[in-house]
This record gives structure tokens, C-alpha cells and sequence, in this order.
């Protein structure tokens, strides 16, 4: 399994601690950015990697991770067929659902309002849930890919 991880100077020490996390579990690991610690940095500049690297990377997933998430989620799902959730927090059966019933590709991990437990968690959730390819998700999955177009 191949991942794709970037983030902003908010996510960059949870991105050097999960890189290495997955690392240990012979996860092969690309790391987009950011690859130092700069306040002033801009997530889109490493988030748009991550997502372009995964849809050119059939199987691929990505993990983005910003101080919210928020800004990451929205920046990678501008591109086409990337399908990001976010996970900040709180239940992880919302990451099991966007892996089950919307095939996500990428999860973003709000940094300020997670552990480094919970982010592994939510990590080893969405690598480990299959989409299930029932007829009505992939049918709303069809739709969003021809608003896409």
C-alpha cells in the first residue's frame, strides 16, 4: 500500500510522526511537504500534490493534515476525483462510512484537535475499510464525477 501525506506548518509535527508510524508498518510513504517547520507556509502548496499524486496513483491514498483539516479537505477535493474527508475527532465511524459508501481517497486530520492515537487510528481505519461497492453509492459517485467534469 502506497501513501501520499503532506501539511502545513499546523500538521507538521503530526505528519513527521505518522510518516515514521507508517513507516514501521512497511507502509511505503510519500511525503509531499511540508519538509520543514515555517509559520508561514500555505497548505494548498503541499495539500494539491498530495491529491494530484494519488488520482496519477491508482490504489493510492493520501493523508493530509492542517491545524483544522478543514482548509486541507477543501484544497485537495478541487481536484478531480479525489474525494477527501475529515476526521478531527470524536466518532471514527465517520471515517468507516467515507471509505464504505463514498470510496474516499484522501483523509484529512485536523492537528490541533487530535491525538497522535486517534490520528493512527483514523489512519489505520480508512487504509483498512474497503469500499463496498453497492449500486447506490457508486451510482451518487457517478454524479459527482460528471459535476466534476
Amino acid at each position: 500500500m502506497k501513501i501520499y501525506i503532506g501539511s502545513d506548518h499546523a500538521g507538521y509535527e503530526l505528519k513527521e510522526k505518522l510518516r515514521a508510524y507508517m513507516q514501521t508498518l512497511n507502509i511505503e510513504v510519500i511525503d509531499k511537504g511540508a519538509f520543514n517547520l515555517d509559520n508561514e507556509d500555505d497548505y494548498p502548496d503541499f495539500i494539491v500534490p498530495v491529491a494530484e499524486a494519488v488520482i496519477k496513483d491508482s490504489g493510492s491514498f493520501g493523508i493530509v493534515i492542517g491545524g483544522s483539516g478543514e482548509g486541507e479537505q477543501i484544497s485537495a477535493n478541487k481536484i478531480d476525483g479525489i474525494r477527501a474527508i475529515e476526521f478531527y475527532g470524536g466518532n471514527l465511524e465517520i471515517v468507516k462510512l467515507g471509505r464504505e459508501h463514498n470510496d474516499a481517497n484522501i483523509l484529512s486530520l485536523g492537528a490541533r484537535f487530535i491525538t497522535e492515537d486517534e490520528a493512527k487510528n483514523a489512519i489505520l481505519l480508512f487504509m483498512n475499510t474497503p469500499f463496498t461497492n453497492d449500486e447506490r453509492h457508486v451510482r451518487r459517485i457517478n454524479k459527482i464525477n460528471e459535476e466534476e467534469k
